[in-house]
């Protein structure tokens, strides 16, 4: 379960997130749009505990992980690489999970060397190998092509069933909010507040 009862965020003395609450069951995907600068990767990173100078309260489980808007892989480390050394997963348990987001046999593969595409598996192979009980997705499929797109959004949905996480999806687009959140909330105003969209 994540919960979040903020009173205030401010960057400095410019106020970013104003107060509202929300909470997330295991296995449900919250997602959460808003114009660009409305204050969601802030938001995110409260709720995935990366920012604690913020006024209010949080609960969060403690397995969690993070899917960034760019892939965020070590350039001088392989893919198998990639999602052992941060998560202190074994390499068989990178390399199963890598063949489960359909990269078997582009384990060695350096980040260079793989499309954009196959950069978002790693990234998705390295937040769900810990098994998280939240996970936070903050544009995790922008850049791609709708077939590409498609198909993480399937992967991604059926990983999330499998591990029973409590999600905070951030998009700018309908598409993958309606295909992958359960519920849908907006982030609107300065400082910014959760409406219905």
């Amino acid at each position: 379960m994540i919960a979040l009862d903020l009173l205030a965020k401010a960057h400095g003395a410019v106020p970013v997130l104003g107060a509202l609450s929300l909470q997330v069951a295991p296995g449900e995907v919250l997602g959460i749009s808003g114009a660009s600068g409305a204050g969601k990767t802030t938001l995110l990173r409260i709720l995935a505990g990366l920012d604690s100078r913020f006024d209010g309260q949080i609960s969060l489980p403690a397995r969690r992980a993070i899917v960034f808007q760019s892939p965020t892989l070590m350039p001088w480390r392989s893919a198998l690489d990639n999602v052992a050394i941060p998560t202190s997963c074994t390499p068989a348990e990178a390399r199963a999970m890598l063949a489960r987001v359909g990269l078997q046999g582009l384990e060695d593969r350096f980040p260079g060397q793989l499309s954009l595409g196959q950069a978002r598996r790693v990234a998705i192979a390295r937040a769900f190998v810990g098994r998280p009980e939240a996970l936070i997705l903050d544009e995790p499929f922008a850049s791609l092509d709708a077939e590409r797109i498609d198909d993480l959004i399937a992967l991604t949905a059926a990983l999330i069933t499998e591990t029973g996480a409590a999600v905070v999806l951030a998009s700018h687009s309908a598409h993958e909010l309606a295909t992958l959140a359960h519920r849908q909330l907006r982030l609107e105003g300065r400082p910014a507040r959760l409406v219905q969209p």
